[in-house]
């Protein structure tokens, strides 16, 4: 009898889903308890305020900004094997694609397009992508709690455009293995129990698409 390979776990974790999900949060959290190295997202971007305020060719400018910072950081990683290190991301190279169809018009994205395919060609793919879900009125509600000035500015319509751009991605994913998480109802912050069961989730193998149900659920997947 052929044993099975012992699982090892990933290398490289990325954390998704739209704007206060809480990917940050838990990025966080998991780089601390997998004693990881933690990659975090560019939030010094300083197009995007004017993006948020309507000004002309901020869209454009924002999204080359991220592209290429997003990248720079990517490029640096060391995430094979033989580098004996695990890193936590709080995002995926491919989110700046999902932010420019939404915000782009058809010749800017033209422009952006020809970038993106040599920059997306050179970056590494995580080994598991923990997708966050929630619905736009909890995303709206953790928005005016965090009450970050230029946020604010987000419309009910284009936070329900990002969900629908963000579900529309995943449904779609292939390129790692993938963990769904509905985040409505879970606190990985005040609620040990829910941490404790995606940190025990997470000693276990991911593969394809599978869902995690914490709170008594009768599957995991």
């Amino acid at each position: 009898m052929v044993k099975s390979p012992a699982y090892e776990r990933p290398h490289f974790i990325a954390v998704e889903g739209p704007i206060r999900v809480g990917k940050t949060t838990l990025a966080d959290i998991l780089a601390n308890r997998l004693k990881a190295d933690r990659l975090r997202d560019v939030d010094d971007n300083p197009f995007l305020q004017g993006f948020y305020n309507d000004k002309p060719g901020a869209a454009l400018a924002s999204q080359m900004y991220f592209l290429v910072e997003r990248f720079r950081q990517f490029r640096a990683l060391d995430v094979s094997a033989s580098a004996n290190r695990m890193v936590v991301s709080d995002y995926i190279f491919e989110k700046d694609k999902i932010f420019a169809y939404l915000n782009l018009s058809d010749v800017e994205l033209q422009l952006y397009e020809k970038y993106y395919q040599i920059f997306a060609d050179q970056v590494p793919t995580p080994d598991l992508v923990i997708y966050l879900q929630a619905k736009p009125e909890m995303l709206k509600r953790r928005i005016e709690k965090k009450n970050v000035p230029f946020e604010s500015r987000i419309s009910e319509e284009y936070l329900q455009a990002v969900v629908n751009a963000y579900e529309h991605f995943f449904f779609r994913y292939r390129s790692s293995n993938l963990l769904v998480i509905e985040t409505s109802e879970i606190d990985f912050v005040d609620r040990n129990e829910d941490l404790k069961q995606l940190l025990h989730r997470l000693t276990q193998p991911v593969r394809g698409t599978q869902y995690f149900l914490p709170l008594g659920s009768a599957s995991a997947d």
